[in-house]
């Protein structure tokens, strides 16, 4: 397994940000790594949404009944995260445009 400092690391690090706005659809290598790039982008996302559960559990089960005042952030944490933890894939964004509000 590489470490983080690894040139194999630093390698594999998407160079790409994870939307295809600028990507020529014609270059294939540039469309395929917007996608690796969203996809990869979506699965942070997820694990980031997993960990803070598994925090919130630890939270839950460490202080008993006074979880809902002691663990009211990780709550508020875990349910923004969830809104942007799905694994939603590519497609839609690439065939459709969506503006940032």
């Amino acid at each position: 397994m590489p470490t983080p400092e690894s040139a194999l690391f630093k390698a594999a690090k998407p160079t790409v940000p994870p939307t295809f706005d600028g990507v020529d659809y014609d270059d294939n290598k540039a469309l395929k790594a917007a996608q690796d790039s969203i996809i990869r982008e979506q699965w942070v996302q997820s694990m980031m949404a997993r960990l803070i559960r598994e925090e919130m559990g630890k939270c839950y089960y460490q202080h008993g009944v006074n979880h809902l005042e002691k663990c009211g952030h990780l709550r508020e944490r875990y349910l923004q995260q969830l809104q942007k933890a799905k694994i939603r894939g590519y497609l839609f964004e690439q065939q459709n445009f969506v503006s940032e509000k």
